[in-house]
C-alpha cells in the first residue's frame, strides 16, 4: 500500500503524537505499560463503512475496557470533522486526527486506491493490535466494517 513498509508482528510499533476528539493530543509511548491498544485506522469520518466500523468500536467498548483494552480511530481528516463524526455518533472513544497523513504513512497503510475507475491516494482500512510493551501483537488488513469490533476482540481474547 504505501512505500512504508506496514510494521510486522512482534515488530515496536511507530511511535506518533496525534491530536484527539478528546482536546488532548496522543502519544503511543503515553500508552506504554497501561494497556493493550487497538489503532483501526479508516479512510474518511463520516462515510457509510467507516461509521460502521466506529459504531461497531462504539458498541463494544465496555468489553474492551473490561479486557483493559484502549481503542483509537486514525483518519486523514482535519481535527474538526473527527470531532464532528465522534459528536454525531456519540463515539464513546478517542478519535486521532492525521491530517498530514504521516503517521498513516508510518504504518503503511496510506497508498494508491482506485474507485470508480479513478485512482487517489488514501487509507487502506487496517488494524493493529499493539501488546503493553508497545510490540504490533496482530495486523488486520482488507478489513471488513461490519462485525470488525467482535473479530478483534474474540482475537485479542483468544491470546
Amino acid at each position: 500500500m504505501s512505500q512504508t513498509k506496514m510494521p510486522q508482528t512482534g515488530q515496536m510499533a511507530p511511535e506518533f503524537t496525534l491530536p484527539a476528539t478528546t482536546g488532548d493530543s496522543i502519544s503511543l509511548s503515553q500508552l506504554r505499560g497501561r494497556a493493550t491498544v487497538v489503532l483501526y485506522f479508516y479512510p474518511k469520518a463520516d462515510t457509510p463503512g467507516c461509521t460502521t466500523e466506529a459504531c461497531g468500536f462504539r458498541d463494544a467498548l465496555a468489553d474492551y475496557t473490561e479486557a483493559e483494552i484502549l481503542v483509537f480511530g486514525i483518519s486523514p481528516d482535519p481535527i474538526a470533522e473527527v470531532r464532528k463524526f465522534a459528536d454525531k455518533f456519540h463515539l464513546n472513544f478517542p478519535l486521532l486526527a492525521d491530517a498530514d497523513h504521516s503517521v498513516c504513512e508510518q504504518y503503511g497503510v496510506w497508498g494508491k486506491k482506485q474507485m470508480a475507475g479513478k485512482e487517489y491516494m488514501g487509507v487502506g482500512r487496517t488494524t493493529f493490535v499493539i501488546d503493553r510493551n508497545g510490540l504490533v501483537a496482530k495486523v488486520f488488513e482488507k478489513v471488513k466494517p461490519d462485525g470488525h469490533d467482535r473479530e478483534v476482540l474474540e482475537w485479542i481474547e483468544g491470546q
